[in-house]
C-alpha cells in the first residue's frame, strides 16, 4: 500500500524548515495543527506572527551582507506594503523590526494616524505614499506633512498631482516620482497605467519641482508587477530605470534614493528553488555597475515587500465534508469552505500554494479534485505547483480528514471582502492568531469568529 507519507517523502526533500510530521499529523512552524483544529474547528484562517518578523530579518540580513560584500555605499530601508494585509496585528508585528511603510490609498492614512497614536510609529517614520490619488488621499497626505511627519513622501504618479501639494502644503517636503515601467511582454498592455512616462520626468522636475523651494526630489520609484525574478525582462527594466536615475541625479543633486517596487516571491510549493542571495547581489551589482559607468554615487535603496512579509505567515484549514464520484472517474473531495470566496487568487489568477493533509499521513493516497461550497463550477482546486494533480489520503470511515493551504497570508482577505458579502453567502471563516511568549511557548487566540448570518442580513438591508 502506497501511503500519503511515502508520496510526500518521495516527491520532496521532507521534512522542511517549516513542515514536519509527528504521529501522522502535520506541524506548521512547530504548530500542532490538530490541536488548533480540535479547539477551534474548521474552516479557519491562521496567522503565525513570528514568521512576519523572520521574513523581514531575512531580507535585511541579505541586503546588509550583500552590500558589505560588494562595498555598496548606499543604505537599505525595508518598507511594508500595507495593501498585502491591512490587519493591525500584521502591521504591528512588522513594525517591531525597525521598518517603514508604503501606502496605496487614502484610508491607509487613517491607519498611519492610528499607529502614531499608539506609539507604533513616529514622525520620522518613512511613509511612501504610492498610487493614483484622488483628492481625499492627497488631502490626508498634505495634513500629515504639514503636521511634521517629515518623511511622509508623496510619490508623484502623474504630471498634475503636484498642483494640489503646491496649494495645500506649506512646509519643506520630500517628493518621489514613480516611473511608468513597461509591462511583461505577455501582458495585455505595453506600459503600466501607473507612473510618469520616462520622457516626462526631466521636465516635471525642471518645471514643477526645482523652482519651488518647498519641494525636494529625493526618490525615484518603479514597480515591476511580476516581482523580482531572474528574467531578461526584469534586468532590462531595472537597468533602464537606473540609467534614468543617473540622468536625473546629474540635474538634481538632492536625489539620492531609488525604490525597487515589486518584491521577493514566496514559496508556492513545499520546496522552492528561488535563490534570494543571488538575486540580491545581482540587483546591487547592476545598480553599482551602471552608476560607475555614469559617474554618479550609488543610491540608497528602498524595497517594498508585501507578499514576502506576510504571505508565508498564513494558512487556511478545511475539513473534507464528503466525497463524490462523478462520471466514474472524477473523485471529488468537498471542503467546508470555498476557493472563490476564501482564496480568490486560486480562482482569479490560478494561484497555487503548498497543500498538505493535516492528518492521516499513514493512509493510502488517491488522486482527487477539491470542490468548494458555492454553486459555481469554477469553485475548485485540482493541481499543485509541482504537478498537474492533487493527491490526498483516503478518508477513513467515520474519521474526518483535514487539509491545509499554506502561505496564504497576503491579499486573500482584502480581495474576498473580509466580513462582507460573498458568493452564495459563504461566511468569512474564523481567524486565529498564533504567537510565542518570551520562553518560546506557543500561545493562540481567536481574532474573529466565523461571520454570522445576522451580520450578513444587516449588510443586505434585511431586518434582523
Amino acid at each position: 500500500m502506497d501511503k500519503y507519507t511515502d508520496l510526500i517523502h518521495q516527491t520532496f526533500d521532507f521534512p522542511t524548515e517549516e513542515f514536519k510530521v509527528e504521529n501522522n499529523e502535520l506541524l506548521f512552524n512547530g504548530i500542532p495543527l490538530m490541536d488548533i483544529i480540535k479547539q477551534y474547528g474548521t474552516p479557519l484562517k491562521l496567522t503565525y506572527l513570528p514568521k512576519i518578523s523572520s521574513q523581514i530579518q531575512k531580507a535585511k540580513t541579505l541586503f546588509r551582507e550583500s552590500m558589505e560584500k560588494l562595498d555598496y555605499k548606499g543604505t537599505y530601508t525595508y518598507c511594508y506594503c500595507t495593501k498585502a494585509s491591512h490587519f493591525s496585528f500584521v502591521i504591528e508585528e512588522a513594525l517591531k523590526n525597525d521598518i517603514h511603510i508604503e501606502t496605496s490609498s487614502g484610508y491607509d492614512m487613517q491607519i498611519i494616524r492610528s499607529l502614531y497614536k499608539k506609539g507604533k510609529i513616529d514622525k520620522n517614520t518613512y511613509i511612501v505614499c504610492n498610487g493614483f490619488k484622488r483628492e481625499r488621499y492627497r488631502h490626508w497626505i498634505s495634513e500629515l506633512v504639514n503636521e511634521g511627519f517629515v518623511n511622509c513622501m508623496p510619490i508623484l504618479d502623474h504630471l498634475g498631482e503636484i498642483d494640489y501639494y503646491k496649494q495645500h502644503i506649506n512646509v519643506k517636503t520630500k517628493l518621489g516620482i514613480r516611473l511608468a515601467s513597461d509591462e511583461e511582454p505577455k501582458f495585455e498592455f505595453y506600459t503600466s497605467r501607473l507612473g510618469v512616462r520616462y520622457n516626462d520626468v526631466i521636465d516635471l522636475y525642471e518645471q514643477q519641482i526645482k523652482p519651488d523651494d518647498r519641494f525636494e526630489l529625493k526618490m525615484l520609484h518603479y514597480f515591476i508587477n511580476t516581482g523580482i525574478k531572474d528574467t531578461s525582462y526584469y534586468w532590462s527594466e531595472l537597468s533602464r530605470f537606473v540609467r534614468k536615475y543617473c540622468e536625473l541625479k546629474k540635474l538634481c543633486p538632492e536625489l539620492d534614493t531609488i525604490d525597487i517596487g515589486g518584491g521577493f516571491p514566496i514559496k508556492t510549493s513545499i520546496q522552492a528553488d528561488y535563490d534570494y542571495r543571488y538575486m540580491t547581489e545581482e540587483i546591487l551589482r547592476t545598480i553599482k555597475r551602471i552608476c560607475e559607468d555614469e559617474g554618479v554615487p550609488e543610491p540608497n535603496i528602498f524595497t517594498e515587500f508585501g507578499i514576502f512579509t506576510v504571505g508565508e505567515s498564513g494558512a487556511t484549514i478545511y475539513s473534507i465534508l464528503d466525497e463524490k464520484l462523478q462520471n466514474d472517474k472524477e473523485l471529488w473531495y468537498m471542503i467546508d469552505g470555498s476557493f472563490i470566496t476564501n482564496l480568490p487568487d486560486a480562482w482569479a489568477l490560478n494561484q497555487r500554494w503548498p497543500l498538505l493533509a493535516v492528518n492521516h499521513w499513514n493512509k493510502e493516497y488517491r488522486k482527487v479534485q477539491l470542490g468548494g461550497m458555492t454553486c459555481d463550477s469554477q469553485d475548485y482546486y485540482n493541481s499543485e505547483m509541482h504537478s498537474y494533480q492533487v493527491f490526498l489520503p483516503k478518508i477513513p470511515k467515520g474519521e474526518p480528514l483535514y487539509i491545509g493551504f499554506f502561505h496564504t497570508g497576503a491579499y486573500q482577505e482584502q480581495l474576498s471582502g473580509y466580513g462582507g458579502i460573498k458568493h452564495c453567502l459563504i461566511p468569512s471563516p474564523q481567524h486565529i492568531l498564533i504567537d510565542r511568549d518570551e520562553n518560546g511557548a506557543l500561545k493562540h487566540w481567536q481574532f474573529a469568529p466565523e461571520q454570522t448570518s445576522e451580520s450578513m442580513m444587516r449588510i443586505l438591508g434585511y431586518e434582523v
